[in-house]
């Protein structure tokens, strides 16, 4: 089994930054894309960023495109999301998720992905 934990999410002002990390830790990560995932009240979670094996096929959302970067460290087993020019919008809860090993691409469906962290609430004020 993969254990997922995030860094604490926040408050933050429209216009600002903030950075989410995801440890991934027991079973090892072995070809895995990992995701970010958001959710409100009363709707579906849906994917905002996500990342390969191979680092190469980041994919965003079009709501976020150009303003969140999401990046994986060299042992592969942590993942960033840098969330910049923050909206109101993006209030959330984030969630990290994995797929399965040998999953190696991003999929946009949360059913395709196996493991999730215990997300983390970030709010941004207007």
């Amino acid at each position: 089994q993969v254990q997922l934990v995030e860094s604490e999410g926040g408050l933050v002002q429209a216009g600002g930054s903030l950075r989410l990390s995801c440890t991934a830790s027991g079973q090892t990560l072995t070809r895995n894309a990992m995701g970010w995932f958001r959710q409100t009240p009363g709707k579906e979670r849906e994917l905002v960023a996500g990342i390969g094996w191979s680092d190469i096929t980041a994919s965003y959302s079009e709501s976020v495109k150009g303003r969140f970067t999401v990046s994986r460290d060299s042992t592969k087993n942590t993942m960033h999301l840098q969330m910049n020019s923050l909206k109101p919008e993006d209030t959330a809860v984030y969630y990290c998720a994995a797929r399965s090993s040998y999953n190696d691409f991003v999929s946009y469906s949360s059913g395709q992905y196996s493991y999730w962290g215990q997300g983390t609430q970030v709010t941004v004020s207007s």
